[in-house]
């Protein structure tokens, strides 16, 4: 992480455009060239962010991904500007449409590909030991080379071993807890999702995880 003198973060951030805010400013930014920044507030002068900002874990994490072959982000830089008392992670986005933002433009149409796609991919994440509580379906994108990948990676860990069988059913239930994205997802009567899952994981799947997890 490097530090950003006011006058340089001024320099970076000319003409960018505000994708968005919250009532202390800006959070993420459009750069000119089409890179974005992300800024991260730090809450308390104590606290874990203080430690490894958040900054730091979206580039560590896209790291990590990278590593196991999981489209995300590209990494420009990680700075923090303490004139602002912010950090702030500057990438290059990952191209593509998000899956609410398809679902919403094309409602039920190819619903069952994705469903299916959707399914495949987080049997991969949790087969790869990929815990992400920020898991929904406006962090998932399908790029132009119908690949799906993740953004907005701060909220993730990386395990060396698979996911066990709790820790899946529980980011399940963060997948699930939007209601528009839950009802498209869940909109097919024979569960394309979850059979597309249970098909495509390394884990041996026992009939009393396969009720619970379709009971979600």
């Amino acid at each position: 992480m490097q530090a950003l003198d006011h006058a340089t973060y001024l320099k970076l951030s000319a003409g960018a455009h505000v994708l968005e805010r919250d009532r202390y400013g800006a959070k993420v930014l459009r750069l000119a060239d089409g890179s974005f920044l992300k800024l991260f507030r730090r809450k308390r002068l104590l606290s874990s962010a203080m430690l490894y900002p958040y900054a730091q874990r979206f580039a560590d994490n896209a790291r990590l991904l990278s590593e196991r072959r999981i489209p995300c982000p590209n990494i420009l830089g990680v700075y923090r500007v303490g004139s602002l008392a912010r950090d702030v992670v500057h990438y290059e986005p990952l191209p593509g449409d998000t899956l609410r933002q398809i679902y919403k433009a094309r409602g039920e149409a190819a619903a069952c590909v994705l469903h299916a796609q959707l399914g495949e991919f987080v049997a991969t994440l949790h087969d790869q030991g990929i815990y992400f509580r920020s898991l929904h379906l406006g962090n998932v994108v399908l790029t132009p080379e119908n690949n799906l990948g993740l953004i907005d990676i701060a909220d993730l860990k990386g395990h060396s071993t698979p996911l066990g069988k709790s820790k899946r059913l529980r980011n399940f239930r963060h997948l699930l807890r939007y209601g528009d994205d839950r009802a498209w997802l869940l909109s097919s009567d024979n569960q394309v999702f979850f059979e597309a899952y249970l098909a495509s994981t390394n884990l041996t799947v026992t009939n009393q995880f396969a009720l619970r997890l379709k009971s979600l």
